[in-house]
């Protein structure tokens, strides 16, 4: 017998996929909490929409203006999409959550591709599994079937949901599709940013800029009659051609699917052109020796935070001035429907439309920066993982000395966000309304009394960091479950005991309200507890 035929060869198809199935069942498993939570959410949220359009527009002559209002209005145009025809319940649901929901779904298979692809390679699990009995391509296959998979189930029930409460079965189909395939797209995009990137944070962020910029296109192109060319091509724009429930263009389809199939034949060329654990763009190395300004705890923590932080300033920043710049023009939605005046005034007060508009988008951006906030957080843990801290932490440098760099980031960095937030939106806002001191500094305000809750859920991840490390991630659940509550709880009309789960109902919500000193302080006692008890749980704990 000779070597050759002695050796199993891995050669064939079944030989670069050996191992597939095993890790597809592994990252099911790690994601059986996140993946099936956000499907559900994401699953549901559009269908809970169509008793409250029923009771908010109950004829036909308000929802033959509300068409026309939101067809009209650039600015509205730019944050949710063109308005084809919100005469019935889909189209209405459609156009207010499509372009959202797309965003979040794509978002969640972005950073699940990554995590299970690059950042594999990251911590040298996947150079283990590769030199052994991991097929080249099984790792990357593994993930696109999770992707692809979970995001077509989330559409599938989606559309389910929609059919369950009288929508019309083929524009709820498009709908779903149209869902599922902007998160088709971008997981074949971060299936290529895996392969070009070196550490998944990068990979992150490549990925991110390219659904960033394919929401720009979206918007330029929706809002302008001349530029209207730039919506075909972004994959959310062609989603948005669909129509569902105004036409059910679902041909249109095609064009997401051969721009998916193109992406993942580029990572599959990709991967076999570098080694494991390396990515295809060139890093350049460091000095031989750190410089004096790297040379403590808190250095080294800026030094890894400063491209996230960055990133979050500048997008948020971007967000806040969209934001800002549509306040004047929210009247129209609203007219003279006094339920959802009512609504507004639960969301953010009832001293005047524009002022509960500025009061809800202040109390969602916190929500936002609540999610940068745990992000940074986890980010130790991440250290951790990645057995970066542990060498540190034996060569002199105290545990507190290390965990106060990195806690400087989570409260200070979230504390810079909220400010560009409040300067982008007030600035923004003041620019169009003629009163750029005035509206700056009261917008400025409501954004900055977020922090008292920002913090409290900080100061979860930093507890779960501290105690109990393995269920760290607990933390985004927390933050999510945060957001969407702010962002919808309110319009789906649900009890305040629920809506009082999350710590960013009890901010005064200026500029709507008059300042009140107590719940900020209530807040801000317990976000000092939690980070406390994260403090001492992680100077006990084992490290790693």
């Amino acid at each position: 017998m000779t070597a050759a035929t002695a050796t199993p060869t891995r050669t064939g198809a079944s030989g670069v996929l050996t191992g597939t199935g095993h890790l597809v069942r592994l990252a099911v498993r790690r994601d059986r909490l996140a993946l099936p939570l956000w499907g559900l959410v994401l699953a549901v949220l559009p269908a809970t929409s169509a008793g409250a359009y029923e009771q908010l527009y109950p004829s036909a002559a308000q929802r033959a203006a509300l068409t026309t209002s939101m067809g009209d209005n650039p600015s509205i145009t730019l944050l949710y999409g063109p308005a084809f025809d919100l005469s019935t319940a889909g189209g209405f649901t459609a156009w207010r959550f499509g372009t959202l929901l797309s965003l979040l779904l794509a978002l969640v298979c972005v950073f699940t591709m990554t995590r299970h692809t690059r950042q594999e390679e990251d911590t040298g699990r996947q150079e283990l599994l590769a030199a052994a009995v991991l097929g080249r391509h099984a790792s990357l296959t593994a993930s696109l079937l999770v992707c692809t998979g979970f995001s077509l189930v989330t559409g599938a029930l989606s559309a389910l949901a929609m059919i369950s409460t009288g929508m019309a079965a083929t524009g709820a189909i498009a709908f779903g599709l149209g869902l599922a395939s902007v998160a088709w797209v971008f997981t074949g995009v971060a299936a290529v940013t895996a392969q070009l990137a070196e550490y998944a944070r990068t990979a992150n962020g490549l990925a991110g800029a390219v659904l960033g910029t394919a929401f720009a296109l979206r918007a330029v192109g929706d809002s302008s009659s001349e530029l209207s060319w730039l919506s075909w091509t972004s994959p959310i724009g062609w989603a948005t051609r669909v129509r569902p429930f105004a036409g059910d263009h679902l041909e249109l389809l095609a064009l997401p699917l051969v721009t998916t199939a193109v992406l993942i034949a580029l990572a599959y060329g990709l991967e076999r052109r570098r080694d494991v654990g390396l990515g295809l763009l060139p890093t350049s190395l460091g000095p031989a020796e750190a410089s004096p300004l790297l040379r403590s705890p808190l250095a080294l923590a800026a030094r890894l935070h400063r491209g996230s932080l960055t990133g979050w300033l500048v997008g948020l920043a971007m967000l806040s001035v969209l934001f800002g710049a549509l306040a004047s023009d929210f009247g129209d939605i609203v007219g003279d429907n006094q339920q959802m005046r009512e609504i507004l005034a639960r969301m953010g007060g009832s001293q005047g439309v524009i002022d509960a508009y500025l009061a809800s988008v202040a109390n969602m951006l916190g929500m936002v920066v609540a999610l940068f906030a745990v992000q940074a957080a986890l980010r130790m843990r991440a250290e951790e993982i990645a057995v970066r801290a542990e060498p540190l932490l034996t060569v002199g440098v105290s545990r507190l000395r290390w965990l106060a760099g990195h806690l400087v980031f989570v409260f200070g960095g979230a504390a810079a966000v909220s400010l560009a937030t409040g300067l982008g939106m007030g600035l923004a806002h003041g620019i169009r309304s003629g009163d750029v001191a005035g509206q700056t500094g009261e917008v400025l305000l409501a954004c900055l009394v977020q922090l008292p809750a920002v913090f409290v859920v900080a100061g979860v991840a930093v507890a779960l960091v501290g105690f109990l490390p393995a269920q760290a991630t607990f933390a985004w659940a927390v933050a999510a479950a945060s957001l969407l509550l702010s962002m919808f709880g309110a319009v789906l009309d649900l009890p305040q005991a629920v809506l009082d789960v999350s710590p960013f109902q009890h901010v005064p919500k200026l500029p709507s309200v008059e300042f009140t000193a107590t719940p900020m302080l209530w807040l801000s006692l317990v976000a000092a507890a939690l980070t406390a008890a994260g403090i001492a749980g992680f100077r006990r704990r084992d490290i790693g």
